[in-house]
């Protein structure tokens, strides 16, 4: 998903773009799933990269004759020609994301106008893990774009939330979402739902979707008493904000959907709320975290990563 360029080592390569000689076998090069694809050494270079192969440039082996520079028209044309070719290469071969040497970035994912890069979530599994990948760095950074919104304009209007499930994990582990979820998950107390008003101006409209001044969607689940905030209208990633409440001492909800980690915890976890680094920015969670996941997980649910539905997809597994 992501392509990182640095210095080149010595006798090494770090660049994609310009001419090269390549020595490999024919039956290397057929192998690839883009053998021909254009232009050639940088369409070589990624996929090469992607299987840990080592590229060792023969400086000057055939000097190619120089070409008169052409006129500013010409030179523009030609340059805006071969970053259309390596636009449509990224896209073919699949890369969202860019790092160049100098820390640059260039964005081939979704975006606020399109649709996300995944589709349908089945038995809690999404498509790029089936195919042996993690969430696609644009998902994520919209995932994390999303989480900060919402945060923001819950903690604006007082709203007393944490995060949930899998996002709690990602955030006692590395501070971050986990690298293969799809969306990004928020208790927050039933009884504040009025205090904000975007989750106000759902429940007034029963099944309407509002969306907010930066473009960021409300809406209530179809799923149950939930509510969930889309990135766009276009792009479908979310964060899903569960209400809880407490009865006898203990968080309840009114919607269970058969999750393992779903399941009631003591109010003790919320008294007090504590501040946590996640997804580039500080949110709310549970005193005691470790405790509250090996609640929701069971125990080593914090150094012990695993997909969500083992039973499709395994960690570790090919």
């Amino acid at each position: 998903w992501t392509v990182r360029y640095g210095p080149a080592a010595p006798g090494g390569c770090g660049a994609v773009e310009g001419a090269a000689v390549l020595l490999l076998r024919a039956r290397d090069l057929f192998a690839l799933p883009f053998p021909l694809a254009r232009p050639v050494p940088a369409a070589l270079f990624v996929q090469a990269a992607a299987r840990g192969w080592g590229l060792r440039v023969i400086p000057a082996a055939f000097p190619a004759a120089r070409r008169p520079p052409g006129s500013p028209p010409q030179r523009w044309k030609r340059e805006t020609a071969a970053a259309e070719r390596h636009r449509r290469l990224m896209e073919e071969l699949g890369v969202k994301l860019e790092v160049l040497a100098d820390g640059r970035e260039r964005w081939y994912g979704c975006g606020k106008e399109t649709a996300r890069c995944f589709g349908t979530v089945h038995a809690r599994t999404p498509q790029y893990l089936l195919a042996g990948r993690w969430t696609p760095p644009c998902c994520l950074r919209a995932l994390r774009e999303t989480a900060r919104h919402v945060v923001t304009t819950l903690e604006a209007a007082g709203v007393r939330y944490w995060l949930e499930g899998g996002s709690l994990l990602g955030a006692a582990r590395l501070g971050d979402i986990i690298p293969w979820d799809y969306d990004v998950d928020l208790g927050l107390y039933r009884e504040d739902i009025p205090k904000c008003r975007w989750l106000a101006a759902v429940a007034a409209a029963g099944a309407a979707a509002v969306e907010d001044a930066e473009g960021f969607v409300w809406e209530k689940a179809a799923e149950g008493e939930f509510y969930r905030v889309h990135y766009s209208r276009s792009n479908r990633l979310h964060v899903d904000l569960w209400p809880f409440y407490p009865r006898g001492g203990v968080m309840t909800k009114e919607t269970w959907l058969g999750h393992p980690q779903d399941v009631e915890f003591p109010e003790s976890f919320l008294r007090p709320r504590v501040p946590v680094p996640f997804a580039g920015f500080t949110a709310m969670a549970p005193n005691r975290a470790r405790a509250f996941l090996e609640l929701k997980f069971g125990p080593g649910a914090v150094e012990t990563p695993e997909y969500p539905n083992p039973a499709v997809k395994r960690m570790g597994q090919d």
